[in-house]
């Protein structure tokens, strides 16, 4: 996935088997999951179309969310960073992050785009856990 707004990559994992290891990985560098919102579920109820499983997981590392409100009380129409975890048409998962760089660049302010690399880096290797 080369968007400039986000990276991932295909995992030779199930659907469910991608969302609990990214939560896991995820986990493992202070992040935590405050939302998880199953599009597929939401589409088929409101609309009664189906699709392949598809999720959007709201991750927020709290101390690095606190830095970030301390620099920019604004800053939280850009929170939580959004993960998602869809399964392909050969059963396969993908795993896409958006890019803090992208999002929080916006900002305009040095200490933000300090703070965004950090949260990248950590994110990275959350990718490469998978």
């Amino acid at each position: 996935m080369g968007k400039p707004y986000g990276f991932g990559k295909s995992v030779a994992l199930s659907f469910d088997q991608a969302v609990e290891r990214v939560t896991e990985a995820l986990k493992g560098e202070g992040f935590g999951v405050l939302t998880e919102i199953d599009v597929a579920a939401t589409l088929k109820k409101k609309l009664d179309k189906d699709m392949r499983p598809y999720k959007i997981l709201g991750a927020c590392n709290p101390q690095l969310a606190s830095r970030a409100l301390e620099a920019e009380p604004s800053i939280g129409l850009l929170l939580p960073c959004n993960v998602v975890v869809r399964e392909l048409e050969d059963g396969r998962a993908s795993v896409e992050f958006m890019d803090p760089n992208a999002v929080l660049d916006l900002v305009g302010r040095p200490e933000i785009v300090g703070l965004a690399g950090e949260v990248r880096a950590r994110l990275d290797r959350v990718l490469g856990a998978l």
